[in-house]
């Protein structure tokens, strides 16, 4: 097991509506310095098709969630681990959910891109008053239900909290 800090900032801003919560970067995150890099994970392909969007940059990633109100961050800010599977994460540190629901005021809901970081969050912050949805993982190693059907969940959640 080797120790981990999460290795960049959350993206998001004062105009963030929602928030997409991952348990800790993978390791191909961890060497791209940025969300869902995983070559296979289905999140910006998701996205590009709800949004008809193409997003081939991290930087224009980042501008197109900062435009539509979305933010990214992981429930761990630091743990131990072998490999990148969520099942190998120990000794986790939470981030600071309170302190950043206080400074971000606008964000309406959580959506959480698997169980795991479901699952860590209401171990940590069960009590913290916003909607929380858990979401089908986008990670390649969850192929048990089909791109189509994870992009009509993220659509259904999306259609949800970011109309005004």
């Amino acid at each position: 097991m080797q120790p981990y800090i999460h290795p960049f900032p959350p993206i998001l801003d004062h105009n963030t509506r929602i928030l997409f919560l991952g348990s800790f970067p993978s390791i191909a995150s961890f060497e791209q310095s940025f969300y869902y890099a995983h070559p296979r994970n289905a999140f910006w392909p998701i996205l590009e098709e709800i949004f008809n969007v193409p997003l081939g940059t991290n930087e224009a990633k980042k501008v197109f969630c900062l435009e539509k109100g979305i933010g990214l961050w992981d429930v761990i800010g630091s743990c131990e681990r072998s490999n990148s599977s969520d099942t190998n994460l120990k000794n986790c540190i939470p981030n600071d959910f309170e302190k950043l629901l206080d400074e971000y005021p606008n964000i309406r809901a959580l959506g959480f891109t698997g169980k795991k970081s479901h699952d860590l969050f209401m171990k940590y912050f069960k009590g913290l008053d916003v909607e929380k949805v858990l979401l089908p993982s986008t990670s390649p190693a969850h192929a048990a239900m089909k791109f189509e059907e994870k992009k009509e969940i993220y659509k259904k959640f999306l259609d949800t909290f970011l109309t005004v």
